[in-house]
């Protein structure tokens, strides 16, 4: 996926935990993840976000950070959401690539909506890359509408982006 989730979630309202597809959980992110999340956002981005930036968004009001654990294999996605008044931004999203195509990424998309409504969010945004059908075609399914392009946007490799949007109600 690639749209491009914050301790405040901790047992917070809209955010259910427990087993998930896959026998994982999303819970949210702590110190001790941003290795594992660095990793897989470097496995799954050309312009990689760095370490510092993620230790950064841990301790900052407004980002909801959440990651997905297995029990056996650690921290294997995460999700990281800008709250700001009324509407989010999906910022960045992955799932490591051995275990992508099991219907993960969707499922933490889900809690990310989740989080949204619970912080009192009315609109959800986010980037998509303009080849990126399946991660698109998901979105949608969860509700978001294109709603525009942002040209040259991404950059390794140069692409446009769709802007797409979802209303919570």
């Amino acid at each position: 996926m690639g749209a491009g989730l914050s301790a405040s979630l901790e047992g917070g309202p809209g955010v259910t935990r427990g087993p998930t597809p896959g026998d994982v959980d999303i819970r949210p992110m702590r110190a001790a993840d941003v290795d594992a999340v660095v990793a897989i956002e470097r496995d799954a981005f050309g312009s990689p976000w760095q370490r510092d930036t993620f230790s950064g968004l841990l301790e900052r009001p407004g980002v909801e950070l959440l990651v997905m654990d297995s029990a056996g294999d650690g921290v294997i996605g995460y999700a990281v959401l800008w709250c700001v008044l009324d509407q989010g931004e999906l910022a960045n999203v992955a799932i490591s690539s051995e275990w992508r195509g099991r219907g993960l990424g969707r499922h933490l998309v889900e809690r990310v909506i989740a989080a949204a409504r619970a912080r009192g969010i009315t609109k959800i945004f986010l980037e998509v890359r303009a080849s990126n059908e399946r991660a698109a075609g998901i979105y949608r399914q969860l509700g978001f509408v294109e709603v525009g392009v942002r040209r040259d946007y991404y950059q390794h490799p140069k692409e446009d982006a769709r802007i797409m949007m979802a209303t919570l109600s």
